[in-house]
């Protein structure tokens, strides 16, 4: 593929997208009629000389690999890459039973595929129903039914990133994320992930691509039980051996335990097994809602609305007095907070949207980086944080899982208030006004105070009073880490793999995914698959 960067063109251009790829094609001398695919990978606005000119990377990809390796030098600003390929050896000795996966979603979904591909026939434990209940129980919630603590935005097939803006954006560079996304591709998803620079699927059309993956592991032998919760692990001379279930026990050599960061119950089990747990980063804070136009005002300046430009996306980060980092995190173009829940009594919010981005706001995550400092590095003590943080939220809103939500003018003056101007809050059980900042112990609330103030300088939605804050988030990602090896093996149990997000080694979909696929090809490289009687 070729990437063909800096093709500058006015707005008066009356098809921009169309002559950004005849100048592209034209640059690396294909003619009108060559047989390529192309599509937009980038198109940014260059404002600083006041007349607004759109800057565009075109992606083209031709038939025969052999001629694209031929075109890599046709000028300064073509870029040519190679889809790397994945290789790994399997062992030798046969799994004395199948190999168990612990939760479908990213990283899960992605080890029991590899290992259904290459003959190991995994067994898929998903405490959650499958993809069609979970929506059901989600949308019952929103509704205003009773919450269901093992099907809901976190729980359930395909993990917490199914409601989400389906991001597949990453800055690890790993070669494994192409192997994610033509997988993707393979089931459905948009074709321009192949080569936008920031691809996303959406949540409505990523449940499909869920569904098709989970049923290529069904068709090449592999087992996926749905409500069935891992609650023990067995365990002879030091080694694993079997896993305790809802559903019964399993006799289990190989595990990978991909079970999302919100699940506290097996992270409590894990504990009181003495398996070593430590802190890790994470943090809390507010979903943001702004007009989706008064983002892509700030951003586009005079070519706000223009049909051309891509919905505006942002991402914000400031060094805040203490030695911590305020940011934007999972920024959700046309977007509306949901109802995050997994637990009784608490309030936790989220981001989601369509693949079009089609609604009237954005939103984003505003949040305050906390670590084991703040926990004396105590796991359970970060895990309770975080449980404390949402009850508060929850009685804060009623107790009815109404969440609290105030305008950011009165947050910065420390007022309490909501008070409701062009921004219409999104979030499904209503809102309640509140003030936010007594959530949150004093030193987190000043630093998100002056983490917003300093947005306000870099943005000019961020100046708006009725921007809307609502609350809390705090399932950024997993409060703690479950050690493991460089053989990707719990150090304190063999044939344990921590996996994914929830164990502390992934951050999104797209890092989880390639976590989920390296633990796989650790967990092959040591054995054969197991036998048909296994």
């Amino acid at each position: 593929m070729f990437l063909v960067r800096n093709i500058r063109l006015p707005l008066a251009c009356s098809d921009p997208g169309a002559e950004a790829v005849r100048r592209a094609r034209k640059t690396l001398g294909l003619s009108a009629g060559y047989p390529a695919e192309t599509g937009i990978a980038k198109l940014s606005v260059d404002a600083r000389h006041g007349t607004p000119v759109l800057v565009y990377t075109v992606a083209i990809t031709l038939k025969d690999e052999g001629e694209e390796s031929a075109l890599a030098g046709a000028s300064p600003c073509v870029c040519f890459t190679r889809r790397p390929e994945f290789h790994f050896s399997q062992g030798q000795t046969p799994l004395a039973h199948r190999p168990v996966v612990v939760g479908l979603g990213p990283a899960g979904l992605f080890a029991a595929l590899l290992l259904a591909r290459h003959g190991y026939r995994p067994l898929v434990l998903e405490r959650g129903p499958a993809l069609e209940q979970r929506i059901a129980a989600v949308q019952a919630f929103e509704a205003g039914g009773a919450l269901n603590p093992d099907a809901n935005i976190q729980f359930g097939e395909g993990g917490a990133g199914t409601f989400s803006d389906g991001k597949l954006t990453t800055r690890t560079g790993d070669a494994l994320c192409a192997y994610v996304t033509q997988t993707f591709l393979e089931h459905g998803a948009p074709r321009d992930i192949a080569w936008r620079q920031k691809p996303h699927v959406g949540t409505d059309l990523l449940r499909g691509v869920i569904t098709g993956i989970r049923a290529e592991i069904e068709s090449l032998g592999g087992t996926v039980l749905f409500n069935t919760r891992l609650t023990g692990l067995e365990m002879r001379g030091g080694v694993l051996c079997g896993v305790k279930t809802t559903g019964g026990d399993f006799a289990c050599d190989r595990m990978i335990l991909a079970v999302g960061h919100s699940a506290r119950d097996t992270f409590s089990m894990l504990h009181t097994l003495g398996l070593p747990l430590e802190c890790k980063p994470f943090s809390v804070g507010f979903r943001a809602e702004h007009l989706q136009s008064e983002i892509e005002r700030s951003l586009y300046h005079g070519a706000a609305g223009h049909p051309a430009l891509p919905r505006g996306e942002y991402q914000l980060s400031q060094h805040v007095d203490g030695g911590r980092c305020v940011y934007t995190f999972c920024m959700c173009p046309g977007g509306s907070v949901c109802a995050a829940a997994s637990e009784e009594g608490g309030v936790v919010t989220n981001g989601m949207s369509l693949h079009a981005r089609d609604g009237r706001n954005a939103n984003a995550a505003v949040v305050v980086s906390v670590d084991g400092r703040d926990f004396d590095n105590d796991p359970a003590r970060a895990v309770a944080f975080q449980r404390q943080l949402e009850q508060a939220a929850f009685r804060a809103g009623g107790s009815n899982y109404a969440a609290p939500a105030e305008t950011v003018g009165s947050f910065l003056q420390g007022r309490g208030r909501l008070e409701l101007g062009a921004v219409q809050p999104t979030y499904p059980r209503g809102v309640e006004p509140c003030d936010l900042g007594s959530l949150l112990p004093q030193e987190l609330s000043a630093a998100l105070r002056q983490g917003l103030t300093a947005f306000g300088r870099k943005m000019a939605a961020y100046r708006a009073p009725d921007a809307v804050l609502t609350g809390l988030e705090t399932r950024t990602s997993s409060p703690l880490r479950l050690l493991r090896g460089q053989d990707l093996q719990c150090v304190a149990l063999p044939g344990l793999y921590p996996c994914g997000e929830g164990a502390g080694y992934a951050g999104g979909i797209m890092t989880a995914a390639v976590d989920g696929l390296r633990c796989a090809a650790a967990l092959m490289e040591q054995s054969a698959p197991p036998r048909t009687d296994a």
